[in-house]
């Protein structure tokens, strides 16, 4: 088992990387300390990782991290870095190698203070690994004033440090920025790539493996949800009844309302996982004790993190809601399909019976419509539109067609 191996159907990607690490390793084995990275090298200090969600852009990022941490014996023989096996590999890939920092924000956004703290990191030399790496999973998320921060680190970067960016696209991150860093785009995996590392690395049934793939369109992540959460295909089969439900103005606000009562019921569901442990940890750290008063001047760290409990729970929200825009996109792209004889595979293959009703009792002009008001609904709520107001103002424009 290589480093590349939870990296589903991006063969060039992986050989780029690949190619990249085996000229670090070089480049570290020979040096004396210190120097600067080889301007010929397939080696740099900044990447991009773009592609659509679930294309593997943060898996892509790990493995590359753990590569380029590769202490394998079998590289001084001509071995390819990220044998998946050596304690470099493996501390990297679960999270626990200490000059590997990995930015995942469960916010709205990364703001200037978190990423003014990635900058002094990024100047040290490695404590224990070959490379000082960062991977920031959602560099769209950074604000301006943080991409800003983030620019001249960029654009100076320390002998032995490797900064790895993520975002969907090219347009979410800063034109200076981009334009430092080395770009790699990873398209969505086939379907039958998905299902196989499914059946293959989490031990699903083949049937269900593939029932998952095929409902997500490739999406490695929800792939994975929906064939091992009971939940997660519950809320799914819920939102699949949308089309069928807004023949009325009642049925349309009905449906909007329990979309969102859905987003804000698996907000609230996080919140019970996450945010007591955290409180109870944070009062231990400061001194608590179990039902009694705090101690004097931890008011400002408690409301700091009641904050920032707050703001993960509206992304919780909107991510849950968003998801469930995507599956409504699936759907009427399904119909779509059907309308226009399209040989492309159906995705929602358990709705066969909604599809076929829908797609015969319209057009294909109003089933475009019905998408460009699901989209327009997702472009709403990056406005910070109310989702409630978004979403029904979505659920009667499906009703009009």
């Amino acid at each position: 088992m290589t480093v590349w191996d939870d990296l589903v159907g991006q063969d060039r990607v992986q050989e780029q990387l690949a190619a990249a690490a085996k000229d670090a390793d070089a480049l570290v084995t020979a040096a004396s300390g210190g120097e600067p990275l080889d301007q010929g090298s397939k080696m740099t200090h900044a990447w991009l990782f773009t592609g659509p969600p679930g294309s593997g852009r943060s898996t892509a990022a790990r493995a590359f991290a753990a590569a380029l941490q590769c202490t394998s014996p079998d590289r001084a023989m001509g071995g390819a870095p990220g044998c998946g096996f050596c304690d470099g590999c493996h501390t990297s890939l679960i999270g626990t190698h200490a000059d590997v920092e990995v930015i995942l924000t469960d916010l709205l956004s990364i703001g200037v203070k978190e990423t003014r703290d990635l900058v002094r990191r990024a100047q040290l030399s490695p404590a224990v690994g070959r490379w000082q790496i960062i991977v920031m999973e959602d560099a769209d998320r950074l604000t301006e004033g943080a991409g800003n921060v983030l620019l001249k680190a960029v654009e100076e970067p320390a002998p032995r440090t490797v900064w790895m960016l993520c975002a969907p696209s090219l347009e979410d991150v800063l034109p200076t920025i981009r334009s430092r860093c080395r770009h790699l785009t990873l398209s969505t995996p086939p379907v039958e790539a998905v299902a196989d590392v499914l059946i293959r690395r989490d031990g699903i049934d083949p049937e269900r493996a593939h029932a998952a793939a095929r409902a997500t369109q490739g999406h490695i992540g929800r792939a994975r949800r929906l064939a091992t959460d009971e939940r997660a295909r519950a809320r799914r089969a819920a939102v699949l009844k949308v089309p069928l439900r807004v023949a009325d103005v009642g049925g349309c606000l009905k449906a909007a309302q329990e979309l969102i009562d859905t987003s804000t019921e698996d907000a609230k569901q996080l919140a019970e996982e996450v945010d007591v442990k955290e409180t109870e940890d944070l009062k231990a750290a400061l001194g608590g004790v179990a039902g009694g008063r705090m101690p004097r001047g931890t008011a400002g760290a408690m409301k700091e993190l009641e904050d920032k409990q707050k703001r993960r729970k509206t992304r919780t929200q909107r991510d849950s809601l968003d998801l469930a825009l995507t599956e409504l996109t699936g759907f009427y792209r399904d119909v779509l399909a059907l309308q226009l004889g399209s040989k492309l595979a159906i995705a929602n293959t358990d709705v066969q019976d909604s599809l076929d009703r829908i797609a015969e009792s319209s057009t294909p002009a109003q089933t475009l419509r019905r998408i460009e008001s699901v989209i327009a609904c997702r472009e709403a709520m990056d406005r910070n539109v109310a989702p409630l107001l978004a979403v029904e103002a979505m659920t009667m424009a499906l009703r009009a067609g």
